[in-house]
């Protein structure tokens, strides 16, 4: 039988990133003279991907850019990003030791991310959890990428899974709504990034730390191995 997959968000759901991300992003205004978005601002633009935070952060600031500026800002962005990953990144509490539990019990693990491929390759190796991933899957991964159902399904079908066997962890409107277009349960943190409490898009759990996902998922899934 298949082993049941958990497939993560990486922004916002494994990682506390924003501050690597806003820092980033400031250095790109600041190359074109606008001023830099406040913490607490930027952080609410992370989530779907590093282009439509760019293109958050230019409305914020009232600044129109054509197509060409901003597809340069996001190649600057990611070459600047990409050299500092992990200078403060740091995973969220509990996530080691919940994927210790879920592997001992015979799960495995994929990334379904909005975030480019590469990027989120070096992030979770400086963060040393890139092996316990069977597949990592970024926005350039697929022909289509989140909330569409076919970017989910896509890293399922690369991480050896099955959909009747998949549960998704994520922490936005969009991981939310990509799940339930792909028809597959989802539970949601409250502390990633979002500009409203993920209960408002109703996954099928809500989690406050990753001490609880197991009990969530055991919840939701019949096939989960403790029941």
């Amino acid at each position: 039988m298949t082993k049941p997959l958990l497939v993560f968000d990486l922004d916002g759901t494994l990682a506390e990133t924003a501050p690597d991300l806003v820092a980033t992003l400031n250095q790109v205004l600041a190359e074109i003279g606008v001023a830099p978005v406040t913490y607490d601002s930027a952080r609410a633009m992370v989530g779907g991907g590093a282009r439509l935070m760019i293109e958050r952060a230019l409305t914020h600031a009232g600044v129109s850019m054509p197509r060409q500026k901003i597809d340069q800002m996001f190649d600057d962005f990611l070459v600047h990003y990409d050299a500092h990953i992990a200078d403060s990144s740091t995973l969220f509490p509990g996530v080691g030791a919940a994927l210790d539990r879920f592997e001992a019990a015979g799960w495995h693990f994929a990334v379904c991310t909005n975030k480019i491929t590469k990027s989120s390759e070096l992030l979770l190796e400086a963060l040393g959890v890139a092996d316990r991933f069977t597949a990592i899957c970024g926005k350039d991964s697929f022909p289509v990428s989140k909330p569409d159902a076919r970017a989910l399904l896509s890293t399922i079908d690369k991480a050896g899974g099955t959909r009747d066997r998949t549960i998704m962890v994520g922490d936005s409107k969009t991981d939310i709504e990509t799940a339930q277009n792909a028809n597959i349960p989802v539970v949601a943190v409250d502390f990633g990034y979002t500009d409203q409490h993920v209960a408002t898009y109703k996954p099928n759990r809500v989690i406050s730390h990753f001490d609880a996902l197991w009990d969530a998922v055991a919840d939701i899934g019949a096939f989960h191995p403790a029941r």
